[in-house]
């Protein structure tokens, strides 16, 4: 993946699980409490959260939570819930 790539939120693909874990760690959950909530093992969350911080270039869960607003995949009490935009509305 190109730093180009990763710099647009259009490119990144994300899994639904990846989405759901993005989300999880939004609620303030520990990789240990995810993986009792989703009934998977703390080491198959600490892998989807650090595939996650490579995919959005995140360093650490504040980074990856700014990331996630600003660029639609989370909100949080209402605030910039708007999905994103459309791959249509981006092409030529």
């Amino acid at each position: 993946m190109t730093s180009a790539e990763s710099s647009d939120p259009l490119n990144i693909s994300l899994s639904t699980r990846e989405i759901e874990i993005i989300e999880l760690v939004a609620e303030g959950l520990t990789n240990q409490e995810i993986a009792d909530r989703l009934t998977i093992s703390k080491r198959t969350v600490d892998n989807h959260v650090s595939n996650v911080f490579t995919k959005t270039g995140s360093k650490n869960r504040v980074a990856l939570l700014n990331w996630a607003m600003d660029n639609g995949r989370i909100c949080r009490d209402g605030f910039n819930c708007c999905a994103l935009p459309e791959a249509e509305n981006h092409g030529p």
